[in-house]
């Protein structure tokens, strides 16, 4: 009712660059959610160590994959009014057949989506603003900062963007992250070459397989870079310098997300979620490891923290979100469970929780408290959904009426712009706009978690 047409049926092709290591080809998702320690060697998410989590690396085998060449295929956008007596509503869907939406960030009236087309598209007020193109083809992570861009590749680059102080429209591609300035230095060193597998080296400023997750310091001086080479990077953003590479965990990192004082999360699909701390070592700045928070089966796809970082949640394979909480030294706070698989995407505004699925749906959890509860469950992806990006809307907001905008990207290569209230409703409520299937379960607060160790 909502979405726009789809194009005709898309041709075939056949792939040509699949990197396989394994005797089945998996989804994207599938590879990010294996978990290491849990699967046999007869699993499609067995992980064999040696072999980076990017071999195999789905996206690029699926015939889904396949889009038009031109950057500019027919775009279908449709919108409806949004009634502010609703408290959820979807106010459009945006179509192109451009492949798989993999990441979205959202600055003020200004919306950067990501995919495997190697366009970065730029939306203004819901309407086609510009866009700019990326050589290495998947877009997994974007990130703003002021006037610059960031955008996580799947060639294990970080690009960097600037918009033109002349045209705003225009944006100009400033840079790559480690600079060939810095690669140049470094490869002279040979103490500056790491193994990053059996028989291989590479500097330890340059990621070796896809940027998984961005994100940016409290103080938006660093910049956090999460790898499937089991890495998180950190870098200056005033020259652009690789600060340190940590070695984080023992499968690929999935999410990585600052929680401000210098304290920061990461979640891997070796099951575990950790906790950093930045502190101050001569010139520079060193990150130790305070905690392991979690340790499961299941892989964590997922992390968000609220506004005042004051509660960690995270997503798992198992479609559950635990969250801890900050006031309490980080302790257990409880799991929601509103999903049927795996938890791929989560963002935390105002008293809002949103959680994106690989089973096509949204859950909006109401926080009071510690206390979460499910008030709706919004439908309408035709595929898995992957990303999420919230603004606040500024005229609800000055009308004393606390809303959201929330924009969803998924892998049925559509992006859903929904207007959601926080507005306190009794009931749990359902918002379709097809007939999915999804999961109405929800639960509250502090329950009983049992992992294995």
């Amino acid at each position: 009712m909502f979405g726009g047409e789809k194009n005709a049926s898309r041709p075939q092709f056949m792939q040509s660059e699949p990197r396989m290591s394994t005797t089945e080809a998996l989804t994207d998702d599938e590879c990010t959610m294996r978990s290491s320690s849990a699967a046999s060697p007869m699993s499609p998410y067995f992980h064999e160590h040696g072999r980076l989590s990017g071999e195999g690396s789905p996206m690029m085998m699926s015939p889904w994959n396949q889009t038009s060449n031109s950057p500019f295929a027919k775009l279908n956008w449709s919108q409806s009014q949004c009634d502010d007596s609703v408290p959820y509503a979807l106010v459009g869907s945006l179509v192109r057949e451009e492949g798989h939406i993999y990441s979205l960030a959202a600055s003020g009236d200004l919306l950067y989506t990501g995919s495997d087309s190697k366009n970065i598209r730029v939306w203004k007020n819901l309407q086609e603003y510009c866009g700019f193109k990326s050589n290495s083809g998947l877009v997994k992570a974007i990130i703003i900062s002021g006037q610059r861009i960031f955008t996580g590749h799947q060639d294990g680059k970080i690009r960097v963007w600037k918009v033109s102080p002349k045209n705003p429209s225009v944006h100009k591609r400033a840079g790559t992250l480690p600079t060939l300035k810095d690669i140049f230095k470094s490869s002279i060193k040979p103490s500056n070459y790491v193994e990053v597998r059996r028989h291989k080296t590479a500097l330890w400023i340059k990621h070796s397989d896809a940027v998984s997750c961005l994100s940016l310091s409290d103080c938006k001086n660093y910049l956090y870079s999460a790898s499937w080479d089991r890495t998180i990077k950190v870098w200056k953003i005033a020259d652009s310098k690789c600060l340190e590479s940590i070695h984080a965990h023992d499968d690929a990192v999935n999410a990585v997300v600052c929680g401000g004082e210098g304290v920061m999360f990461s979640g891997s699909a070796d099951g575990t979620v950790k906790v950093w701390k930045r502190e101050a070592r001569g010139k520079g700045t060193k990150h130790a490891a305070l905690k392991t928070l979690l340790k499961q089966e299941c892989a964590v796809t997922a992390l968000a923290v609220n506004a005042t970082r004051t509660i960690l949640y995270c997503g798992a394979s198992d479609g559950m979100v635990n969250f801890w909480e900050r006031e309490k030294n980080l302790a257990h706070g409880g799991v929601l469970k509103g999903h049927k698989l795996a938890v791929l995407c989560l963002e935390a505004a105002g008293t809002l929780v949103f959680s994106g699925s690989a089973d096509k749906t949204i859950c909006v959890w109401k926080r009071d408290g510690v206390i979460h509860t499910c008030i709706s469950v919004l439908t309408g992806h035709d595929g898995p959904v992957k990303c999420f990006a919230v603004e606040e809307d500024r005229e609800a907001v000055a009308r004393g009426d606390a809303r959201w905008i929330l924009y969803s990207g998924s892998l049925d290569k559509s992006v859903k712009v929904w207007n959601v209230s926080e507005a306190n409703n009794n009931q749990p409520n359902s918002l379709a706009s097809s007939d999915v299937e999804s999961d109405g379960s929800y639960s509250s607060g502090r329950v009983g978690f049992n992992r294995k160790k």
